[in-house]
């Protein structure tokens, strides 16, 4: 905006000024009327530069990082913290029992014992938050003596880690909070809530999710009442019987209160069953189910699910350039097309329409690799077309050949 209030431009024109006032006067560098306006001058650029600043702090689209958080936590948004990776290891022998707290070393990370999964395997919780811990290289190691343990490995990721929220998430969370705001189990409230719980990167929410049923089929027919008492039933399935039957008579049971929330785990890929578990234990537990024990509303039944993944394998026949083998160019290649469907999964939870893994982008991918001239053709799971996913399937490599 002030782009063009140079030291030079402001410097003319407060000569410029002095000069209509008394022309003549010397204004030459190095003279009195010079060396009173250029230090003035300079300053004035200084303010220019400041007001510069601050427009651009000011507003939520250009602001840095500290001034994006002030302004977004005026709307209740806070960076999500750096969460620690939960991982599975498995010992022998399987009967040994481990003293939670207990220590251990593996590669650069530091990980200690946080409870039993039972028949040798137990969970470890980074001692370092962030992603680096999820994938760490190196054997499994004690840090402290264990009497009788003769081995130890990982064996999976219960809860993969995540770092701190970055800048651009921050700020595309505070834009999306304009125009929908959180509120009392909303669709906006579980995706906002759900997604800052350890380990998930991205929710999508389905209002009644089983709406084939309809309110109207809940309704008993004529002659339910004396069909119930006519059974013989033993009390107790009577009792739920009649039960049944008072609440439909009533017009209670309905599927309004259904929700299905499908998530995405931080690292992008299926989240495992410990983390599902987890989830659904935070949002709605199962022993409670629409009691409100969790962050769904009362009267909220939450089934929570895993993203599905899709296997897909894309052959390509290319032209290299001279002095090129295809073996040359083929990590490349794969990293090219595993970073595409990596994006195709990080966009996965904004998206209202179903993932389109498409020949263009694998083509276009591919050109960008030195060694390789063109693309010549490109098919996807043995089609020469692009391939749709499911509603809620995301892209995994399953390989890449020459045809």
């Amino acid at each position: 905006m002030y782009e063009n209030e140079t030291y030079d431009a402001l410097l003319e024109r407060m000569i410029s000024r002095a000069l209509s006032a008394r022309p003549g006067i010397d204004s030459r560098e190095g003279s009195l009327l010079w060396l009173a306006h250029a230090p003035a001058a300079a300053e004035l650029v200084n303010v220019y530069i400041a007001l510069e600043a601050i427009l651009s702090e000011t507003f939520a689209d250009t602001a840095s990082r500290d001034f994006l958080i002030l302004r977004a936590s005026e709307r209740g948004i806070v960076p999500r913290e750096a969460e620690p990776a939960h991982l599975e290891i498995y010992i022998t022998p399987e009967e040994l029992s481990l003293s939670e707290g207990a220590r251990f070393s593996i590669g650069d990370f530091n990980y200690v014992l946080t409870g039993e999964r039972g028949g040798g395997y137990w969970e470890i919780e980074c001692e370092t938050a962030g992603e680096a811990g999820t994938s760490p290289a190196g054997d499994v190691i004690p840090i402290e003596y264990i009497d009788g343990l003769l081995s130890c490995r990982v064996t999976g990721v219960i809860i993969p880690g995540r770092d701190e929220e970055p800048t651009e998430s921050i700020r595309a969370r505070y834009m999306k909070s304009l125009k929908e705001s959180p509120f009392g189990g909303n669709r906006a409230d579980y995706r906002e809530k759900i997604g800052a719980l350890p380990g998930v990167g991205g929710v999508k929410v389905y209002r009644a999710w089983n709406a084939g049923l309809s309110p109207a089929s809940f309704v008993p027919p004529e002659g339910t009442e004396e069909w119930i008492s006519a059974q013989g039933a033993p009390e107790d399935i009577a009792h739920w019987l009649r039960a049944v039957y008072g609440a439909s008579s009533e017009g209670l049971l309905t599927v309004g209160g259904t929700v299905r929330v499908v998530i995405i785990g931080s690292e992008y890929a299926s989240p495992s069953e410990a983390l599902l578990n987890s989830v659904q234990m935070a949002v709605d537990p199962k022993e409670g189910s629409g009691e409100g024990l969790g962050l769904a509303p009362i009267g909220h039944v939450v089934t929570v699910e895993g993203v599905g993944e899709r296997a897909v394998s894309a052959g390509v026949r290319v032209q290299l350039s001279d002095g090129f083998v295809w073996e040359d160019v083929r990590e490349y290649a794969e990293n090219a097309v595993k970073a595409y469907f990596r994006s195709l999964c990080e966009g996965w939870a904004d998206s209202d329409e179903p993932l389109t893994v498409r020949v263009s982008q694998i083509e276009t991918r591919l050109l960008s690799i030195e060694g390789i001239v063109d693309v010549t053709s490109c098919e996807i799971n043995g089609a020469g077309e692009n391939l749709t996913l499911g509603a809620d399937e995301i892209p995994v490599f399953g390989g890449l050949y020459l045809i």
